[in-house]
């Protein structure tokens, strides 16, 4: 008996190591854009709670980004709105003088008529994102979002809701909201927390840069 408790024992250690490993190869090249003391690289009306996670609303990073994975965790909070601008410039909208990828709690009724393209996870007024892949409010989920090049891709919770050749999503410059959308162009810009009236907070948001 004592045998199978130690043979046990080590194959789940064993599990556990491999998946740790694995992990950390997952998670190699990563930096993290957590503020520190410095804000690390945060404008200065950048919110952190007291539990330390990122609560902005129209806030910069100070560094621009070309092609990226980023990652992170985050909450909201019923009929919470907000966004991650990408390639954007500053002072000016990011879902046009780049992309914003939205983030909002789409099952709360206020949003029962949004777009398509309004969902969570969608290239806003470019690629509607899949939808059903959202935790309940209050609850964490995880997102990654890859921008390479043209390619586009979101993955919420481990489902990857949009996946996206930008020059197939919107030719010729013709977007799905019919309006212009110059950012679509931009090679790199600032990454933005759009508040859109809050109630999203993150944690854990890091960064790799991909290499061309």
């Amino acid at each position: 008996m004592m045998l199978r408790s130690t043979s046990a024992t080590l194959l789940a250690l064993t599990t556990l190591v491999s998946l740790v490993s694995a992990t950390h190869a997952e998670e190699k090249g990563f930096v993290s854009l957590m503020p520190a003391d410095d804000k690390n690289g945060w404008e200065d009306s950048v919110i952190v709670t007291s539990e330390g996670y990122l609560d902005g609303d129209g806030c910069y990073i100070k560094q621009e980004f070309d092609n990226f994975i980023l990652r992170f965790e985050f909450i909201q909070e019923p009929g919470a709105n907000s966004g991650i601008g990408i390639r954007s410039l500053r002072g000016q909208n990011a879902a046009y003088s780049g992309m914003e990828i939205q983030c909002l709690d789409d099952s709360h009724p206020k949003y029962d008529n949004i777009q398509d393209w309004q969902h969570h996870g969608s290239v806003y007024g470019i690629v509607a994102a899949k939808q059903g892949s959202l935790k309940e409010p209050g609850e964490w989920n995880t997102q990654e979002i890859v921008a390479d090049g043209k390619h586009i891709k979101v993955t919420v919770n481990g489902k990857v809701i949009v996946d996206a050749d930008l020059e197939k999503a919107a030719p010729d410059g013709k977007s799905i909201d019919g309006k212009e959308h110059p950012g679509l162009t931009r090679k790199s810009g600032y990454l933005r927390l759009c508040g859109h009236g809050g109630g999203v907070q993150f944690r854990n948001m890091r960064i790799k840069v991909l290499e061309e």
